[in-house]
């Protein structure tokens, strides 16, 4: 049912039959059936799930039927986070979970790249795919908790691999191709890998890019690599001569073609994969996260929150380097085909993914804030294809704006359930989702997710209704990291998320609960730059612009305009003797594009004498974003800490001419 497009209104509403079928509402009679317990409305579960944390995930274990090797002795150990311990005894496999879906010749994958036409890879492909990646990985003394990397583009052969390391237990770890070679060092020379796999390139927007060059410097900086698999994307025989310890991926298909496939079974809290932070304070930290924990939030989040079943076709489009890419391999647990898609989502124009949609008969599209407003200040018509098998869109990395809710009401479908969610690298979820029970109010996420614990804190540690506060969880959830890399005593990971609320998870997002549940985003309170919902830290910026010896320091922010657009200019100290010219911005923004990436080159780049800095020499970029956001001086920043306070009045006045409008959007 549609409503008229006011602020907050319902757009959509799920109609009787439509909850009837839905996961969510099976599991809530099973629940009714088996435990007797009986809930009419999803806030009521919600309620429980956060209340009764072991009843609650005691249920999904059951309710999918985990596949165990040993049981648990307990669901949850400790008394505070992170100090807790989940499903003890347990040990199972991931990717088991995944294939005791199969059905042989139905589609495992979907796939379409710049350089493939749209192909099927069936299930018995996957599986016999896999199988030989495990069985080469093994040959070559990959053991449960070895490290095997991919510096590789969103292609099945990536998801192949990824399975493989996790039939075995080895710990999995990516970067998308477009990383520039210090970004791909700084994550995987601290994890130590013994395999990577690769591709010789990619292509996107049209234009080819070659990477074997690069990898053969990335080989140099990884002492403890032993063998690298070359995937032939660019070209069938790419050339090998650079580089060392290296056997071509068909190869390896051909020589393990009649390997079984087997599962090796770990401990619940064995390490799934690495993910990594932004790394805004230093190099990027390395997340691991637990096999059981993300297969159980995994198939609650896919199953219960997007309503994913085994006859959709679920799509998100990602690259490797983002944890969206995890979750759309994760959909494989739920029977369901995955689509993948490399390359520019806008080349040749803006409707490359709508026509996926429709040439794939698409169900579930998941895609990013950017898009959506991209597409609406383009006048893309989806309602030109055929989506008819479309049911629903998710809107993930950024705060959707009201008026990306009503282009796709308007413009895409009015039978549609469109969801946005909000969640994070830190948990690889949603911390707020959908729900098939609930009506979709413009501008506002459904739903707090079964399982966690969410609230809006003011900075007095007190929890707020309607107002915008700290977005914080009080209660553990199994796919928090269970340590970060290099962590041995901890500190880190509790500096990073316990720092400001004692055994309180904060996760540095401005966020509103609403008095009926809903969530409202405003973005990251902290300094972390999210563009086309590609997280990155400045410290990563920073680094890229070490090489250049013009510049002195450096210090840049992104800085919400609107709802729709934001504005990230780079503050640059040159040396006195340096004159700042267009040359000196050009190459700053090459070396920007090559060694960071090509989504974070500023906006515009200007010269100050000197940057706001602390009384320990630290610069100070959240009180900078503040006041460059309008926040009063004495709320923004406490001038006694400052080692130079009159630096500030360049970024006050800097701050009035944005106010006026006098920036130019670039």
């Amino acid at each position: 049912m549609k409503t008229a497009n006011v602020s907050g209104n319902i757009l959509w509403e799920p109609s009787r039959e439509i909850q009837k079928n839905s996961n969510i509402k099976k599991f809530m009679t099973w629940l009714d059936e088996t435990r007797g317990l009986k809930f009419e409305q999803y806030n009521q579960l919600w309620e429980w799930s956060v209340t009764d944390l072991e009843g609650f995930w005691s249920t999904i274990w059951d309710y999918y039927n985990i596949i165990a090797k040993t049981d648990y002795h307990e669901v949850l150990s400790g008394s505070k986070m992170p100090e807790v311990d989940w499903f003890s005894g347990a040990t199972l496999n991931y990717a088991e979970h995944v294939f005791r879906n199969e059905t042989p010749e139905k589609a495992a994958i979907i796939y379409k790249s710049e350089i493939r036409s749209q192909q099927e890879l069936s299930w018995a492909e996957l599986k016999k795919n896999t199988a030989a990646i495990a069985g080469y990985l093994k040959s070559k003394g990959v053991k449960p908790g070895d490290r095997v990397v991919a510096y590789a583009p969103n292609i099945h052969e990536t998801v192949t691999a990824f399975l493989a390391c996790a039939s075995i237990g080895a710990v999995w770890s990516s970067c998308a191709p477009e990383f520039g070679i210090q970004s791909v060092i700084d994550r995987f020379k601290q994890i130590e890998p013994k395999v990577m796999i690769v591709s010789d390139g990619y292509q996107y927007g049209g234009k080819k890019y070659d990477r074997l060059d690069l990898v053969g410097r990335i080989q140099a900086e990884l002492p403890t690599l032993e063998e690298t698999i070359i995937i032939p994307y660019l070209q069938d025989q790419p050339d090998m001569s650079g580089l060392k310890n290296s056997v071509l991926w068909n190869q390896v298909l051909r020589e393990n073609n009649n390997e079984p496939l087997t599962f090796e079974p770990v401990p619940f809290n064995h390490p799934l994969w690495i993910l990594y932070s932004s790394g805004t304070t230093g190099k990027p930290k390395g997340i691991v996260q637990s096999q059981g924990g993300i297969l159980l939030e995994q198939l609650k989040f896919h199953g219960l929150q997007m309503d994913l079943k085994s006859e959709d076709r679920f799509f998100w489009y990602t690259t490797t380097g983002w944890m969206m890419w995890n979750i759309v391999v994760g959909s494989l647990l739920t029977g369901a085909t995955v689509l993948l898609y490399d390359g520019n989502p806008s080349y040749p124009n803006d409707e490359t993914l709508w026509r996926y949609a429709e040439s794939t008969k698409m169900t579930m599209m998941g895609t990013s804030a950017s898009f959506i407003v991209a597409n609406m200040k383009s006048n893309v018509k989806p309602k030109e294809f055929n989506l008819a098998h479309l049911r629903s869109i998710g809107s993930t990395g950024s705060p959707l704006p009201e008026s990306g809710f009503e282009w796709v009401y308007n413009q895409v479908k009015e039978d549609i359930w469109l969801y946005s969610t909000t969640g994070g690298t830190d948990i690889c979820s949603g911390f707020l989702g959908g729900s098939l029970l609930l009506p979709v109010h413009s501008g506002e996420i459904q739903a707090r997710s079964l399982g966690v614990a969410v609230k809006s804190f003011s900075d007095a540690g007190e929890e707020v209704v309607d107002e915008i506060g700290e977005l914080v969880v009080t209660k553990p959830m199994p796919s928090m990291p269970i340590y970060f890399w290099n962590d041995e005593t901890g500190e880190r990971y509790k500096n990073s998320y316990f720092d400001i609320f004692p055994d309180i998870w904060r996760h540095g997002d401005f966020i509103k609960i609403t008095s009926r549940g809903t969530g409202i985003m405003y973005g990251r309170s902290d300094a972390t730059i999210n563009r086309g919902g590609i997280r990155m830290g400045t410290s990563e910026i920073y680094s890229a612009l070490e090489s250049i010896p013009e510049v002195q320091d450096c210090l840049i922010v992104d800085i919400p305009i609107n709802s729709e657009q934001s504005y990230m200019p780079l503050f640059i100290v040159v040396k006195e003797v340096t004159q700042f010219s267009d040359e000196l911005k050009t190459h700053i923004n090459k070396t920007i594009r090559q060694n960071s990436s090509p989504r974070h080159v500023p906006n515009e780049i200007f010269s100050v004498k000197e940057l706001p800095k602390t009384l320990n020499g630290k610069k100070i970029e959240v009180p900078i974003k503040k006041i460059l956001m309008g926040i009063p001086i004495n709320h923004a920043v406490n001038l006694d800490s400052l080692l130079n306070p009159k630096s500030l009045q360049y970024f006050i006045e800097f701050q009035k001419l944005i106010e006026s409008g006098n920036i130019y959007l670039k």
